[in-house]
């Protein structure tokens, strides 16, 4: 089992590792101070497990939790605060600690995030799995073909899609999330109604509060919120990119 502990206090860090030093069959434990930390770490070591801190400085454990790729570590809340519980178990946690944590109730969420583990089917992705590479669209009675690598970005319009492409936003009666797990890993979500396509992305404009927008290479801004910008960094940081600047 490999492990990644995420907070932004280094006393809690290592208790939590000297905790988890007593449990057997962990391969590794790694750590990261903040939540864009956390989404690199993520990517880059690919732990089964996180141990994750709810409140942390501009991106807090929620919004880590939400930022996840698939296929997903598993995830146990650790904070100081008791009133997150409810949000924690709607992002799928497997377990919820309270600071600092009790050697029993380590030792019973270690239980639980091993037998989810051993649950975990072992076969690798079908060949099914892969990115659509185009899309058929019907409008008045005519089908158009979209092809992937041509539309900019995604927005939510009711109960339909808009693909901004060059030529226009044709309407795909789908919803966002179903619609970027068909398109892969070359879109992600940067807003509740909206996603980029990553290759297009030339910049990215950021307020105080960590909301602004993706300035895409042709000109456009797409909506950014705080919610996904960790998430978006960390992907932009391991995709080939063209050479312009990011903000």
């Amino acid at each position: 089992m490999k492990i990644l502990i995420v907070d932004d206090e280094r006393p809690a860090r290592d208790r939590l590792r000297r905790l988890l030093a007593q449990e057997p069959g962990i391969a590794a434990v790694d750590e990261a101070r903040d939540g864009v930390e956390a989404l690199a770490q993520v990517a880059r070591l690919q732990p089964d497990v996180l141990f994750l801190d709810i409140q942390m400085p501009e991106i807090g454990g929620l919004d880590v939790a939400a930022s996840l790729p698939a296929p997903a570590p598993l995830v146990v809340f650790v904070t100081a605060f008791d009133d997150y519980a409810l949000r924690a178990f709607d992002a799928n946690a497997v377990d919820y600690l309270l600071k600092p944590c009790d050697p029993a109730r380590l030792q019973r969420a270690m239980h639980k995030l091993r037998e989810r583990l051993a649950a975990r089917p072992t076969a690798p992705a079908p060949v099914t799995g892969l990115p659509v590479q185009q899309l058929l669209v019907t409008e008045r009675g005519v089908t158009r073909i979209v092809r992937t690598a041509d539309i900019l970005w995604l927005e939510t319009a009711d109960n339909y899609v808009a693909l901004h492409t060059a030529d226009g936003a044709p309407l795909l009666r789908q919803t966002l999330a179903a619609l970027l797990d068909a398109l892969g890993p070359g879109f992600l979500r940067c807003h509740r109604r909206a996603a980029v396509q990553l290759a297009n992305v030339a910049r990215i404009v950021a307020n105080d509060k960590g909301d602004g927008d993706v300035v895409l290479h042709d000109g456009s801004t797409v909506p950014l919120s705080r919610q996904f910008r960790a998430g978006l960094l960390a992907r932009l940081g391991t995709v080939p990119a063209r050479d312009c600047p990011r903000g």
